[in-house]
């Protein structure tokens, strides 16, 4: 069992306890929480209390996220493209169309079920049964390399790093429009979508903070090819960013009702570059993902046509 205890700070003042633990957990999915929660694991001032307790300031959170049980999902023999691998962490360039976890109705074919059968049982178990060694994860349609903890140890240290920013992401992506600027920074909260909540988008009222670096590398004309930085680390957060700014990605069907010129399946987008202090070692280590056949090809059409 990993327990873990917190204060409630003013600026947490009133926040739902599962909302509030989320955001002192990142790692940790919302229903994961709600499912602790309702397990009995969770206390304030050593008092069980539900998921809709609002907290106060200097309450004592105390919580325990059970020791990892075998998931009920099978190991797949699923290709995996590895850039890296080591005792406590791997590193996958993820193709499109694979996602990430487990999720209702989407059970195979995942990320998970391929490590799974890749590591053989050797998994962190912190985000519980449906994403063991998952710390963070990418959209279904973008590409690129995510990391995978192999123990507990791993996991905690790679989650630390995530909450102080402390980890390098860098993204490759062609975006809709000319960008006027050479570089430039989003710093916007997002949240859910106040109508459609199956997106996201800049929330003044509800949302985090979401900080978005990016550069342009080259233009074409009606799009532009950029990297951004990722500061913080919000679902969809350079895909609302870009959108918010004029700029959406191209081919993302969700945030931009414009039409791509290419059969695409999904945004544009590639998580290059991911670097961090490695939790063994504690020396700085960084991984690159080559950009995908499709990426390039689009590169190479656009550079053709200028």
């Amino acid at each position: 069992m990993n327990e873990i205890v917190f204060e409630i700070l003013p600026e947490m003042e009133d926040e739902r306890l599962d909302k509030c633990i989320s955001g002192y957990m990142e790692n940790l999915s919302r229903s994961y929480i709600q499912k602790i929660i309702k397990d009995g694991s969770v206390y304030v001032n050593d008092v069980s209390v539900k998921a809709n307790y609002r907290v106060k300031v200097d309450d004592r959170v105390r919580f325990t996220i059970p020791d990892s049980v075998e998931p009920d999902i099978p190991a797949q023999d699923i290709p995996l493209d590895i850039l890296y691998e080591d005792a406590d962490i791997l590193i996958v360039n993820k193709p499109k169309n694979m996602v990430v976890h487990p999720a209702c109705g989407h059970y195979e074919g995942t990320l998970v079920n391929a490590i799974m059968y890749h590591c053989k049982g050797s998994l962190s178990g912190i985000n519980g049964v449906m994403r063991p060694g998952i710390v963070h994860r990418i959209d279904k349609d973008t590409t690129g390399a995510i990391v995978v903890c192999k123990n507990d140890d791993a996991h905690n240290a790679l989650a630390a790093l995530l909450k102080t920013h402390d980890i390098t992401r860098k993204y490759r992506a062609i975006v809709y429009g000319n960008i006027k600027e050479e570089q430039g920074t989003v710093d916007a909260p997002i949240g859910r979508h106040p109508i459609d909540r199956k997106k996201m988008a800049v929330n003044e009222k509800n949302g985090k903070r979401a900080v978005t670096h990016y550069q342009v590398l080259e233009r074409f004309g009606q799009y532009t090819y950029i990297e951004c930085q990722l500061e913080t680390g919000r679902t969809h957060q350079i895909r609302v960013h870009m959108a918010s700014i004029g700029h959406p990605l191209l081919g993302d069907s969700v945030y931009t009702n414009r039409k791509a010129p290419f059969h695409l399946e999904g945004q544009v987008l590639h998580a290059m570059t991911l670097g961090f202090v490695h939790p063994r070692n504690g020396e700085y280590v960084e991984f690159a993902a080559p950009i995908p056949e499709y990426f390039e090809k689009i590169l190479s059409l656009f550079r053709k046509q200028m």
